[in-house]
């Protein structure tokens, strides 16, 4: 997940309200280091060496502050460790947050800046999340109101890690306890929600009464579900007019009309799309896993911030999928979750909401049959999210026969959609399933598949890039950067309507890299994003530093978008394209990958051939295997070779013998070619030139065995006039 320099004011604010909870110690520290010239760089103690980075600092000494600043990080203090450093130091937190905000607008420093705020941060949250913390804090629940606001005050930073104890004081019975406490996470909000819903199902009627109420006065709306759940299957009357209750409070009337099934699946989507409302601790790594067990109470896991969203709309759904299991929305969100899980998951992680136990997402995507799997990659489409589109073609390919690959979903048809999807990889994936169901019928886009097969063929192993920038100079700086990258550079320009030609010429385009002021980054950003050819293209963005402020929280969770600052060098913006691109797409197309590509394509193309195919005519591929005919070497050039035997041209038939002809064709490959050859004149007859016929009836009479043989077969299959074969039977000719 990103994190946008934008959001560290409040990461700041957050520090500050801990620490005047947790009070600001002062050391007594003197000036006597810096007085004698010594930095930081060169001491052991990290309270001197924090004091000179702030010195350093505010100086307006950044190299200096530079070293000491990293001194300091490379100590390995743990984030508790840190925050006593900070607390300690001689002017105490007021400094320290002042030279941190003082370093963040300074490129040199802002990444160090950056680690040491963090590392403070991470320490108070540590500090504030301790069961020790949070037990102190629910006991000061029922001290005196001073007592009582700043225990609250703490809880509420702890956030969901206080709530097995919370939900536990609760329950337990003391009614000022429970009174506090129920206040507490009324103010606690959306945090409170989904370890109070996680438990609610296995609470005794009081239990389930009381969290129910709660949740009515927190009114959020993905609690619905919940009780509506629990009011169906409630024994209690009592249980079930607090369920009524609470719908009220948050929903005004309670609404029979919808199936609970379809409210899980709608709160799932939500879980699924990552709407931040739903991600309690939006800049941590880690977010919790629940649990409940009637003997112990709520328990968490730690969950990497890259799966929680997949694991609670899975979760979310099989909860629907129980209630209702012909639902079929319920199955499409279930599946697309558990592949975005399998993209998402860091590498050799173990995700304690999918054990390694289970099988992989393709195992039940397949079982859920092709109806799904186009649903699946009509949500890849929509959500332009590249790495579920070509699960869900896999998938789709594996399960649909005939014409179900491109008749669809009635109105919508994900793979005929797909031919026209922004990413090379997609469209060709997509062709390749078209071509290999061998349709016999014409279809909306069927025009398409041999055009993208060819293009397979031909310019898989390109990376195409677009620069827009105002000024001349910086376009041709950003273009030699991109061509050092083995990019084709579109020519460079100030909008995408000064290239809209090359646009439709280029066969895609991998990356846009623009350098303009924030609302005209904005508009290309826009326009990109409206073209059908620029939809799904990653987008680095450099903008100045009121640029970043605009749009770095916009498109922070946008994958195919990178904001970042102007002045980046050139390897520092080759880098940040190369992680763009990785993430957005799954990186450029590497040699192995274009030549599996471009061999899948060639083997659709010989069956359309060998099969005579109508719809799907691969003549249109002629221009294409033609020039890779000659830029192919080995097997695989005899493959194009078989292909174009099946090509019905004079173009195709006669490039297909100057190949053979060629001097390095010589031996076991020319012969190879020789009787493609032969296959192209049975099914065509004769296109050969006199040229060509001339340099044949050469060969046959002057070549060695195995390559006269196959001559002479190919004289045969052209059937040539009498006048060149009888000199042959006389014995005149070889």
């Amino acid at each position: 997940m990103q994190h946008p320099s934008a959001s560290r004011l409040t990461q700041l604010s957050l520090a500050m309200l801990l620490v005047s909870l947790a009070g600001q110690p002062v050391s007594a520290q003197t000036d006597a280091s810096r007085s004698t010239g010594t930095t930081a760089a060169t001491k052991t103690d990290p309270k001197a060496m924090l004091d000179d980075f702030e010195h350093y600092v505010l100086i307006d000494r950044a190299d200096v502050a530079a070293a000491t600043g990293q001194a300091l990080l490379d100590l390995n203090l743990s984030p508790t460790e840190f925050v006593s450093v900070v607390e300690g130091s001689r002017r105490g937190v007021g400094q320290f947050n002042k030279a941190i905000n003082r370093a963040m607008a300074r490129r040199e420093l802002e990444t160090i800046a950056a680690q040491l705020l963090k590392a403070y941060e991470s320490g108070k949250l540590a500090t504030a999340r301790s069961p020790e913390a949070v037990t102190n804090a629910i006991k000061d629940l029922t001290g005196t109101q001073r007592q009582r606001l700043f225990a609250a005050q703490r809880l509420i930073a702890a956030g969901e890690y206080a709530m097995p104890q919370l939900l536990s004081a609760l329950l337990g019975g003391d009614i000022r306890l429970s009174t506090e406490v129920r206040r507490v996470m009324v103010e606690m909000g959306r945090q409170a929600v989904v370890p109070l819903t996680t438990a609610l199902p296995d609470l005794d009627p009081v239990g389930q009464e009381l969290v129910v109420s709660v949740l009515g006065d927190i009114t959020y709306t993905h609690s619905l579900p919940y009780l509506y759940d629990l009011r169906a299957s409630t024994t209690s009357p009592n249980v079930r007019t607090a369920c009524e209750e609470a719908i009220r409070k948050i929903a005004v009337v309670v609404n029979d009309a919808t199936p609970i099934a379809d409210r899980y699946v709608e709160v799932a989507n939500s879980f699924y799309k990552e709407t931040p409302t739903l991600t309690p601790f939006q800049d941590d790594q880690n977010q919790l896993w629940w649990g409940y067990d009637p003997r112990i109470g709520l328990t968490f896991t730690a969950i990497d911030t890259s799966v929680y969203h997949e694991a609670m709309a899975m979760r979310l759904t099989e909860r629907a999928l129980t209630l209702d299991p012909a639902n079929e929305k319920g199955v499409a969100l279930w599946i697309a979750a558990n592949f975005s899980r399998e993209i998402d998951s860091p590498a050799n992680y173990a995700n304690p909401a999918y054990p390694a136990t289970r099988r992989d997402a393709m195992y039940y995507a397949v079982a859920a049959g092709s109806s799904t799997a186009q649903r699946v990659l009509a949500r890849a489409i929509d959500d332009i999210d590249t790495p579920l589109a070509r699960k869900a073609i896999a998938a789709t390919e594996k399960t649909a026969g005939g014409n179900g690959l491109w008749e669809g979903l009635g109105s919508r048809k994900p793979l005929l959609e797909a031919l026209r999807y922004s990413n090379r990889r997609v469209q060709y994936e997509a062709a390749m399933a078209l071509g290999a169901a061998q349709p016999r019928q014409p279809f909306e886009g069927s025009d398409r598949v041999v055009p993208i097969l060819a293009s397979a063929i031909r310019d898989v192993g390109a990376k195409y890039a677009v620069v827009l920038a105002s000024d001349a100079e910086r376009q041709a700086s950003l273009v030699g950067i991109l061509q050092g990258k083995g990019y084709t550079v579109l020519p460079a320009a100030a909008s995408f309507t000064d290239i809209e030609q090359a646009l439709a010429d280029a066969p895609g385009v991998d990356l846009i890299v623009t350098d303009l002021p924030s609302g005209s980054t904005a508009d290309a950003l826009d326009q990109a994003r409206s073209r059908m050819k620029l939809r799904a293209t990653p987008v680095l963005a450099l903008v100045s530093a009121q640029g970043y402020a605009d749009l770095a929280v916009k498109f922070s969770r946008d994958t195919s978008v990178r904001i970042a600052r102007a002045g980046l060098s050139a390897d520092e913006i080759g880098v940040s394209s190369e992680q763009l691109v990785d993430k957005a797409t799954g990186g450029s197309i590497s040699n192995e990958e274009a030549e599996a590509y471009r061999t899948q394509a060639l083997h659709v193309l010989r069956d359309l051939g060998v099969s005579s195919n109508n719809v799907l005519n691969i003549a249109d591929a002629a221009g294409p295997l033609i020039s890779a005919l000659g830029a192919s070497t080995g097997p695989n050039r005899l493959l194009v070779g078989e292909v174009l035997a099946y090509v019905p041209t004079k173009s195709a038939q006669q490039a297909l013998f100057d190949a053979a002809m060629a001097p390095e064709a010589a031996g076991q490959e020319r012969v190879a070619l020789l009787e493609r050859v032969a296959m192209s004149a049975k099914r065509t007859g004769n296109q050969l030139n006199d040229r060509q016929v001339a340099s044949l009836v050469e060969l046959v009479k002057t070549g060695g065995d195995a390559e006269a043989t196959a001559a002479a077969s190919l004289m045969g299959a052209l059937n040539l006039p009498n006048a060149n074969i009888v000199p042959l039977i006389l014995g005149k000719g070889g």
